[in-house]
Formats: C-alpha cells, sequence, structure tokens
C-alpha cells in the first residue's frame, strides 16, 4: 500500500469548538471521504492556541538544517509542514488579518526560505527548504462586515513562501458573533466546505497518480 497521503490542518482561532476548526475539519473529513480506498489520508489537526512558542525573532542569520533558532512547541509541526502533501490553514479575521496566534505561526515560518547568505543561489536572496508545490486551502471566518482581502492575503504569501498553492478559500460570514459554532448549522458553509475537500482530494488523486507513471 501507498504511503499515506498526509493533511495538515491549522487552526488559529483561540476558540474552542469555533467555526474556524468546524468548517476546518468539514474539508478534511470530505477530503478523506473521497480518496478511493487504496489511498489512506493521515490528517493532523494543530490548535495554535494550545501551544507554547516565542514570535520571530528576526534573528538575522539561517538556522540551516534546523527550521529555527528556538525549539518549542512549533519544532514538531515544522516537520509536518515541510512534509505534508496538503495543507489547510484558517483564522479568524481581527482588525482586517489573521489572528494573533496565526500571524506569529506564520512569522516563525519565515526560515522555510532562509536568507541566501552563501550565494548558494545567485538568482535569489532565499533558499528554498521545500523542493515540491502541495495543495492547500484556507478558511476565514468573521462578521457580515467584515474586509477578508487582508486576512487572504496574508495566508496567500505564506502559502507561497512555503510551496502551497491555494486551490480555494472558503469564507463564512458569521451573523451573531455571541454565537459559538454557528458554521456547523449553516448548510451552506458546509456545503462549501464538502465541496472543497473534494476539490482537493481530486488534486490530490491526479498529482499521486502522476507521480506513479514517472
Amino acid at each position: 500500500m501507498a504511503n499515506p497521503i498526509s493533511v495538515l490542518i491549522v487552526s488559529g482561532s483561540p476558540v474552542a469548538e469555533c467555526s474556524t476548526d468546524i468548517l476546518l475539519r468539514r474539508v478534511a473529513e470530505s477530503l478523506k471521504a473521497a480518496m478511493p480506498d487504496e489511498l489512506q489520508v493521515d490528517s493532523t489537526f494543530v490548535k495554535l492556541n494550545d501551544l507554547q512558542f516565542r514570535p520571530c525573532q528576526a534573528c538575522g542569520e539561517a538556522p540551516t538544517p534546523a527550521f529555527c533558532f528556538y525549539d518549542d512547541d512549533l519544532t514538531r509541526v515544522y516537520d509536518r509542514l515541510a512534509e505534508c502533501d496538503c495543507l489547510l490553514v484558517g483564522s479568524p479575521v481581527y482588525f482586517d488579518s489573521v489572528s494573533a496566534q496565526a500571524k506569529a505561526f506564520i512569522d516563525r515560518c519565515n526560515c522555510f526560505r532562509p536568507p541566501d547568505f552563501k550565494n548558494v543561489d545567485p538568482n535569489h536572496d532565499f533558499i528554498k527548504l521545500v523542493g515540491r508545490k502541495r495543495p492547500g486551502a484556507m478558511v476565514l471566518v468573521g462578521g457580515e462586515q467584515g474586509w477578508y482581502e487582508g486576512a487572504r492575503r496574508v495566508i496567500a504569501g505564506f502559502f507561497k513562501w512555503i510551496e502551497v498553492v491555494n486551490e480555494g478559500t472558503l469564507i463564512f460570514h458569521s451573523k451573531d458573533f455571541n454565537r459559538k459554532g454557528e458554521a456547523k448549522d449553516d448548510r451552506e458553509a458546509l456545503s462549501r466546505a464538502d465541496e472543497l475537500g473534494r476539490q482537493l482530494a481530486a488534486i490530490l488523486i491526479r498529482d499521486h497518480r502522476g507521480s506513479q507513471t514517472h
């Protein structure tokens, strides 16, 4: 049997059982359900708010061969991030951007492209540590009057930095910010999550079968 398809799910919400987590899990469940029997899926859910880690300290030098100089709760996430076949990232929208937890995580991943101090690649200022493209998607949750483009750009830039291709953005407009987990009762949002999961599964199946022919 082939190695399992690795799906990493990262939630930047500080709230347990929130709409962000519900929709991220729903996308992952739909992806898994759409995979053929011969392709198993190994998914890992990371709740950033449950981890202890320092914000980026702008060290000014490359930590190679490690991903970062600091050994904390993100250390175990780095390998999964580098090796995953698909990445799902979700965040509530705070002040037109991602949450503090999501932004701190993204900043700490800066060294996935460490500065090229030794001129290894004269055509680029940074060295790519991840050598292959992977599909990914994002989930953004906010109010009906929220502006989502700022948060989308942050995650899109992060995806590009770590060689993830954004295959879809699921936006959920909450009608009542006092109601935790509102998305679980929103059929339209759940349907869109299901469709996004199936779309990602189709890409993963195609990529897997393509790799088998080379």
